[in-house]
Formats: structure tokens, C-alpha cells, sequence
């Protein structure tokens, strides 16, 4: 039997035998799959995540943990484990992707800022993975063996090489020395939905326990929708004061703050890089390597403002070089 007549099956277990409607949600990056089931009164989300390739159990832990620090996040209705489904209350169809604008940004950040503090604040060492060094590593690693290796067809040499390790260990130290809190891991625009009480929270079965900044980082400066400067520095202030009015371990500076931003978003930047060349050269998901470009942006406007990361500005032109002459060859 295929996914879609194991999950209509199990569907009609669930729910007794009522007629239903199954259409398909959305998908993400990995693979699960959502489908929105409509009765005649009421609609739910079923997520289909085949246990060869996923596991639906950090999300229902994370789920619980998330819905005690006071987050809206989806409700699981039913389980089963073993095949791979979820049955979860529905939050919409609308993203706050979608909804963002000129007149609306500000007032759904709030929110969204003030949904991150509570959860921050709920953090308690041991409940959730360490983000530690070899985590961070095999982020970072990606960088060069999916987008430069895989999609560029770059092979960098020893010096090239000892460059970009050098300025990992570099990222890595700074990303360590943060204070540490619940981190979602994906807190972006796209995970967030326009819901009563704003914002209903998606997506959090990565969540680990790592840099306070990261998902400050992943907010602002977004995979799918960009910001100018200017409006990403309020909103990070105004994060950093509300996070220093609920107790949270900010630095007491707003600018060793917003350096660790930074540096902490360019871990996560380098890193998308390689997940989204890797969607698609191995998933065959060539849609999200159209925002390649967000990216290396993100990259090129840190390593401007730091000294000590010039040497990864130098390795960036090289690869813009390399990507000209490969375009004017082809």
C-alpha cells in the first residue's frame, strides 16, 4: 500500500469513519509531507513523515515542551509512531511570508518577538540537543561540499582550504561562547502563521539548546524575504530589550549583541547555502537555490564589517571569479 492510501486508511481510523476531504498543505525541505483534512465542521493537518527518512517524535517532545512555555503551536490529536502520522489541529494557511508588509511588519515582529522570549525563557539545560561544536561543524561543512563542490563544481585548493577552516574554527568559537537557551532552529517568517494568538508556531522538531542569537538571526534576516539594514538594527534592538526587561542572558551591550547576531547568522547563512544546494542536486528541489543570492549577500555584508573575517571575503570574490568564468564558458 503507497503513503497516500496508508495515511486515507489510518485517517479513517482515527476519525471514526466520518467522511473527510484530504488535500495536500504544504511541504518543506525535508521529507514530510502535510495534508489538510476537511470535515463538514472542522479541519486538521495530518503529517506524513515515513519513519525510513524521518521521525515524528522530536516533534511531538518539542511540541509539548513549546505549548508549557505558552506558544501557539499545533495540538497532537493523534499518533502513530510507527507508520509515521500526525494528527494536528490547524493553524491556517497563512504564513506570515505571505501576510508581511510595509504597514503590517513591525506590529507581526513584535509578536513574533515576544513568542521567542517566552520560549527562550522556559530553557532548561539537558531537555533538548546540545548545539555543540561537532553540530556546528557539520553545518558549516556543507558550505563546501554541497554549494561549492556539488553545485559550483568547485574543488578548493590547500590554501583555499585552510582559509575556509580557519575561519570556521573562528565562527565556532564565537557561536560557543554565547549564553545558551532553547533554540526553534528555523524561526523564520515561513515557520510562523497568522493565527489567534499570533504567531502560530511550525517546524520546530530541530530545536536543541544552543546560542541565544541563532533564531534572532533566522527572524530578521530571513531564507525568503529581506529587510533593509536599518529596520533589521530596531528590530533587534527592541528583541534585546525586551529579552533584557524577561532576565534572558543578553550581553549587557548592544553591540557585542548584534556582533554575536551576526557572526551567529553567518553560521546559519554558509550553512543554508549547502542545505539548499543539497535539496536540489539530491532531492531534486530546484526551487530553493533561486535564493542563493539573499544568501552570499548575508555573507559578504558580515565579513565586510569584521577584520578577522576578511580572509572569507577574499575566498567569496575567488568564487564569484570562478562562477564568471564558468558562465562565460558554458
Amino acid at each position: 500500500m503507497d503513503r497516500h492510501a496508508l495515511v486515507q486508511d489510518w485517517l479513517s481510523r482515527q476519525l471514526e469513519g466520518q467522511t473527510f476531504n484530504l488535500t495536500p498543505a504544504s511541504s518543506d525541505a525535508s521529507f514530510r509531507r502535510y495534508f489538510r483534512v476537511a470535515l463538514p465542521d472542522a479541519t486538521f493537518i495530518v503529517m506524513d513523515a515515513p519513519p525510513e527518512r524521518e521521525d515524528c517524535r522530536p516533534f511531538v517532545y518539542v511540541a509539548k515542551l513549546m505549548a508549557a512555555a505558552g506558544l501557539h503551536v499545533p495540538a497532537v490529536l493523534a499518533q502513530d509512531l510507527e507508520l509515521g502520522f500526525l494528527l494536528l489541529s490547524d493553524l491556517g494557511s497563512t504564513t506570515y511570508l505571505a501576510a508581511l508588509g510595509e504597514g503590517n511588519a513591525d506590529e507581526l515582529y513584535r509578536e513574533a518577538t515576544d513568542a521567542l522570549i517566552l520560549w527562550q525563557r522556559a530553557s532548561a539545560a539537558g531537555m533538548l540537543p546540545a548545539y555543540d561544536k561537532a553540530l556546528l561543524q557539520r553545518e558549516l561543512d556543507l558550505f563546501p561540499e554541497w554549494y561549492l563542490r556539488r553545485h559550483l563544481g568547485l574543488e578548493l585548493d590547500a590554501q583555499q582550504q585552510h582559509t575556509l577552516a580557519a575561519v570556521f574554527q573562528l565562527i565556532i568559537a564565537n557561536n560557543l561562547s554565547q549564553p545558551k537557551t532553547y533554540v526553534h532552529r528555523d524561526y523564520m517568517p515561513r515557520n510562523l502563521m497568522l493565527t489567534t494568538p499570533n504567531p502560530g508556531v511550525l517546524d520546530f522538531q530541530d530545536a536543541v539548546y544552543g546560542p541565544i542569537t541563532y533564531d534572532v538571526a533566522s527572524l530578521f534576516k530571513d531564507a525568503f524575504i529581506s529587510w533593509d539594514e536599518k529596520r533589521v538594527l530596531d528590530w533587534t534592538i527592541r528583541y534585546w530589550e525586551r529579552a533584557r526587561a524577561a532576565g534572558l542572558p543578553v550581553a549587557s551591550d548592544f553591540g557585542d549583541f548584534y556582533r554575536d547576531c551576526e557572526w551567529m547568522g553567518l553560521q546559519r547563512h554558509l550553512k543554508v547555502l549547502g542545505i539548499f544546494a543539497r535539496i536540489f542536486h539530491r532531492d531534486g528541489k530546484p526551487a530553493y537555490v533561486k535564493d542563493t543570492p539573499r544568501f552570499i549577500g548575508y555573507v559578504r555584508s558580515v565579513c565586510e564589517r569584521y577584520a578577522s573575517l576578511s580572509p572569507l571575503l577574499r575566498l567569496l570574490d575567488q568564487i564569484a571569479e570562478h562562477e564568471l568564468i564558468s558562465g562565460q564558458n558554458r
